[in-house]
């Protein structure tokens, strides 16, 4: 018998297997966001759930950060995380989830609640945070975690004012859905008290859609204005169809207590190189600077890089030209990718807004 054939069908079957191989690996990487996301489905119902026993705030286990009583700074913060729980077993995270738990030390509370460590004493709850899955979906499921989530959130902030605060100016910062249950609480509980509303310095509501037509509280529609709400969602500039896919996905809060699609309703846009909703283009020389904290020690003061954005908003939707650093690129697994920033592109400017707010509640 003849080697040629022989060979000829090795050919044939490596290069049939080659193609095969291929096939499959464009077939991975094209629905790879899909299968993780199908991994992390808890696939069951949220009405038969059971979900993660809850905090008790009377205990410091339950909170990220919580400082001592007294202190040298006149004012404090309520800083609610944004999502740091992937999925998979649970609709909503369990307290003591240990990835989750180290991205918000190693990550978030850097980035996020560094910019107001200057200005106030921080107070941060670990909350029953609804999983990165759980955003990532419309399904009723994922809108019923989420509004659980809040309960947490009502009860640590309660707790808060009622235990630790003793009549101090406080601002609220929430950032993704963080932001979207301190939309809710603005709405709920300072809103409709008077006297705590007195004693808002303002709202920082980061990467958090909120509806335009119905703000929880007034917006800030100047520098040095206090009491009000800054809200923001981001994207970049020539990704032509973000802002469309932010706002259709967008849920916010409705009468009911409920989430509900945003679309067709406006999107409140704040701009933190001008501090303040408005239309008007602000240019990189404005920006104060962006900071990459993750990793450093909490209280560390990041390196600020300036002029690395300009923004404008438009439609809602804040747009920001991409950082010219190395330093402000997104990284990470299909999951990091899709959650908050591991950098702060205002964080000089917010530390700035937050001090000149707090300057104008005193001499209010």
């Amino acid at each position: 018998m003849s080697e040629q054939p022989a060979r000829q069908r090795t050919r044939w079957w490596l290069a049939t297997l080659l193609s095969a191989a291929l096939v499959l690996a464009i077939g991975v990487i094209a629905f790879w966001g899909d299968l993780v996301s199908t991994a992390l489905d808890p696939k069951v119902p949220f009405q038969t759930y059971d979900p993660p026993p809850g905090p008790d705030y009377s205990r410091s286990a339950a909170w990220y950060l919580r400082p001592q009583p007294g202190g040298a700074l006149a004012a404090d913060i309520f800083f609610v995380a944004p999502t740091t729980y992937d999925g998979g077993r649970n609709w909503n995270a369990r307290l003591n989830a240990r990835k989750a738990n180290r991205q918000f030390q190693e990550v978030m509370a850097p980035n996020y609640v560094g910019p107001f460590v200057s200005v106030g004493r921080v107070f941060a709850p670990r909350y029953r945070q609804a999983s990165l899955y759980s955003l990532t979906t419309l399904r009723e499921d994922a809108r019923e975690a989420r509004q659980f989530a809040y309960g947490d959130v009502r009860d640590a902030f309660r707790w808060y004012i009622d235990q630790d605060n003793g009549g101090r100016p406080f601002i609220i910062v929430g950032v993704e859905q963080g932001g979207t249950l301190a939309s809710r609480l603005l709405a709920d509980e300072v809103a409709r008290d008077p006297v705590l509303h007195s004693r808002m310095v303002a709202a920082y509501l980061i990467d958090t859609v909120v509806p335009a037509d119905a703000p929880p509280i007034s917006p800030c529609v100047q520098r040095a204005q206090a009491g009000c709400v800054a809200a923001w969602a981001r994207a970049y500039d020539g990704d032509f169809d973000a802002p469309k896919r932010l706002l259709e996905r967008a849920l916010v809060w409705n009468e009911h207590g409920e989430l509900a699609n945003l679309s067709p309703r406006p999107a409140l846009c704040f701009n933190p190189l001008l501090g303040a909703v408005t239309d008007q283009p602000a240019p990189a020389r404005l920006h104060l600077g962006a900071a990459n904290a993750t990793g450093l020690e909490w209280g560390a003061r990041p390196a600020f890089m300036a002029r690395q954005v300009a923004a404008r908003c438009e439609g809602g939707v804040l747009m920001v030209t991409r950082p010219k650093s190395s330093s402000f690129k997104q990284a990470g697994d299909w999951a990091d990718r899709r959650k908050v920033p591991p950098f702060n592109l205002f964080y000089a400017d917010l530390e700035a807004d937050a001090k000149e707010r707090l300057a104008a509640w005193r001499a209010r």
